[in-house]
């Protein structure tokens, strides 16, 4: 699907009243979500996301255990591709036990060949790694602890 027709599908959505949107091509999806509400990141713009064909709903599982108070999580600010490393075959940004410092880069998420890297808002310890390395992510899903 070019870019042009998901331009528009996200303009449709924008002035549209719906609030879910999924079109299929070639074998791609394309979903995009309208996220309305005070806590939305950007009041009312709708979200696109690319993905494969899904036969049927995967199973979560149980969510994950609660983090301890002193602890804080990192969420993925974006669907994508989790990458712990700048490149194939490098060394990963952080690893747990590493101490890290506010604006310290800490992994790169993959959004349809678009590469954010994602910076550290505050200092801290990194206590678990959430998402495994080619992972896809949701927004919002926990990726790092930290203490």
């Amino acid at each position: 699907m070019d870019l042009e027709k998901i331009k528009k599908l996200i303009e449709f959505v924008g002035a549209s009243r719906i609030s879910e949107l999924a079109v299929t091509e070639d074998g791609v999806t394309v979903r995009i979500l309208r996220e309305d509400g005070p806590a939305a990141p950007s009041q009312g713009a709708p979200l696109a996301q690319a993905s494969e064909p899904v036969s049927a709903p995967e199973d979560t599982g149980p969510p994950p255990p609660a983090a301890p108070a002193k602890s804080r999580i990192v969420t993925a600010p974006s669907f994508g591709l989790f990458h712990r490393a700048p490149s194939p075959g490098a060394p990963p940004f952080v690893d747990v036990g590493d101490q890290i410092a506010e604006g310290q880069e800490l992994f790169i998420i993959e959004a349809m060949k678009v590469f954010s890297t994602v910076k550290a808002e505050r200092g801290g310890r990194v206590v678990r790694i959430l998402a495994d390395d080619g992972e896809d992510v949701e927004l919002g899903q926990p990726v790092l602890e930290l203490e």
